[in-house]
């Protein structure tokens, strides 16, 4: 298995630069192409990064995480959402990195194996970075206008949230 690994990247480029060769394109110039276009998205992606992280930082320092965890726990208790979690929901949504260290955090101080640790599992994994996905997808194309897709997305993102506490209670605690 590792010298498939190995092999796969060199020999998916060989048959690359190959397809080109026999179809006569210039493969060195496309590749300066694609890299040229590359690096300009880049540049047109970072001015929203930055503001995402920044204010992900000024959200999280500022306290209004705690304070907004504190005053959701009746509604989340009322879905089986342990407090403990709520920040991982609330973080999920706007930043992976914030997430994956509350994440960290949950696992390291209630165990993989616990109510917590099983729900805070199965939400990393049924949920996603919607606003940074959002903020990145949408700012390469330059579209200005996300109709539906923000009310769209936490949609989702709710769900996760709540069928994960759901099914961890159904599966490991029933």
């Amino acid at each position: 298995m590792t010298a498939v690994s190995s092999w796969a990247i060199p020999t998916v480029i060989g048959l690359i630069v190959m397809w080109g060769w026999v179809s006569g394109i210039n493969v060195f110039d496309s590749f300066l192409n694609g890299a040229r276009t590359g690096i300009g998205v880049a540049f047109k992606i970072i001015p929203a990064l930055v503001a995402l992280i920044t204010a992900v930082g000024v959200f999280k320092a500022s306290g209004a995480l705690d304070l907004l965890t504190h005053s959701l726990a009746p509604l989340t208790k009322l879905f089986g959402i342990p407090a403990e979690v709520v920040p991982l929901a609330l973080l999920r949504p706007i930043s992976g990195s914030g997430a994956m260290v509350i994440f960290n955090d949950l696992l390291t101080r209630f165990g993989p194996d616990s109510l917590v640790g099983r729900i805070a599992s199965v939400m990393q994994g049924s949920t996603e970075t919607t606003f940074y996905t959002i903020a990145v997808y949408y700012g390469a194309t330059s579209i200005r206008r996300i109709r539906h897709t923000v009310s769209a997305s936490v949609t989702a993102d709710l769900t996760g949230f709540i069928m994960s506490a759901i099914c961890v209670r159904m599966f490991f605690y029933m």
